[in-house]
């Protein structure tokens, strides 16, 4: 194959990446719109947006869910962070949980939004099984004082398959089941995808936009700016291969999310 064609084909391939990202920059405040059936005066105005990240530890903030938060954020939507555990795996929690708040006013989530659980029964261990009833009362408790209209968490996967995010998700699939989260409270996972998607960098973005999912987010260079550097804010967790992570990561540029079914609400179980 000639030189000439390869380059000619890759350039192609940019710009679609380039006219996929513009084209979702009009799109994205109408899919949450009709998403979550909320109305505003501005296509562009998200203030109706309350949204509430569940997470694990301290970085799956900026490792999993930058591209959401960037954009939610641009928006103007009203972003919350319920961290369910400081990361004390090597007893480093008291540093981590500062380089959580770092990282999240980079990523535009101010210290009043974020919540950090430290909890014997909820060790950052991959190795310790989290009480889903323990989970689930302390997200759906959460959900309730601050009147949220979106919940965002992992998927089964837990996108690296580490037992904490695959609990979160187990809690908030009790939630829906059982009819506890509020009528107007729409619940969205993460969607894992394969090694070798999640490691060609924003090259994935079209695939990632033509497959079926709920919301899709995306940030161009801008935002992955700010995303590294929230990355960056994590010091104690920045060995080698992280690095290669920030660099090849389709989850530092781009974001796909399914809807979790919900249940028949006030459901009582005898």
């Amino acid at each position: 194959m000639s030189i000439y064609l390869v380059v000619f084909i890759l350039l192609c391939y940019l710009a679609l990446i380039k006219c996929i990202y513009y084209r979702h920059r009009r799109t994205l405040m109408k899919s949450l719109k009709r998403l979550l059936s909320v109305s505003s005066s501005r296509d562009s105005d998200g203030a109706e947006i309350r949204a509430l990240l569940v997470t694990a530890h301290p970085d799956d903030e900026c490792m999993f869910f930058a591209p959401t938060i960037i954009r939610l954020v641009e928006l103007n939507a009203s972003v919350h962070l319920l961290c369910l555990s400081e990361g004390n795996y090597y007893n480093q929690g008291a540093q981590r949980r500062q380089e959580l708040l770092n990282s999240c006013a980079v990523l535009g989530i101010p210290a009043s939004r974020v919540t950090i659980v430290d909890h014997k029964k909820l060790p950052d261990d991959p190795k310790a099984e989290w009480s889903v009833s323990l989970v689930s009362s302390t997200i759906v408790k959460h959900i309730r004082a601050h009147s949220f209209n979106v919940v965002l968490t992992f998927d089964g996967r837990g996108v690296s398959g580490h037992a904490n995010h695959v609990a979160i998700h187990k809690a908030v699939r009790h939630l829906a089941s059982t009819g506890q989260v509020p009528d107007d409270c729409c619940l969205l996972s993460l969607v894992t995808v394969g090694l070798l998607r999640k490691y060609i960098s924003f090259l994935e973005l079209p695939l990632s936009w033509l497959l079926p999912s709920c919301l899709c987010c995306i940030i161009g260079s801008q935002g992955y700016r700010r995303a590294k550097a929230a990355m960056l804010c994590h010091r104690t967790q920045l060995l080698w291969f992280r690095y290669l992570y920030i660099t090849f990561s389709r989850y530092m540029f781009v974001n796909t999310l399914r809807m979790i079914p919900q249940g028949p609400k006030n459901l009582k179980i005898y």
